[in-house]
């Protein structure tokens, strides 16, 4: 399966400035608990941790269980102080990586 998610990233803001980052991503998020109409169980497959770096500084970090729902939504703020790179970084417990990056430009007035 490939990752997919859809960002809220604002390409600009004023120094000192509160900004939201919203996103969603496309995850079963299976939890191995469950069992199909043959009584098996299905697979675990589950996103285990979500990351965003805001010029180089790691601004969240999350490690993620069984209990998250299907398409986890996040949704966070932080104070825009400088210009730089954001990156939303999710990975799987099977090794999938999913890498969304932006770039923030930070007025000042």
């Amino acid at each position: 399966m490939s990752l997919s998610a859809r960002v809220r990233i604002p390409t600009e803001a004023r120094a000192g400035e509160v900004i939201e980052i919203r996103t969603l991503v496309s995850h079963p998020m299976e939890t191995g608990f469950r069992v199909d109409s043959f009584g098996r169980r299905v697979p675990r497959k589950i996103l285990t941790r979500f990351s965003c770096h805001y010029d180089g500084r790691e601004i969240v970090s999350m490690d993620l269980r069984p209990g998250i729902a299907a398409n986890p939504y996040v949704a966070f703020r932080f104070v825009a102080d400088v210009s730089g790179a954001i990156e939303l970084r999710w990975e799987g417990d099977e090794g999938e990586v999913l890498i969304e990056r932006s770039h923030l430009e930070v007025i000042r007035a």
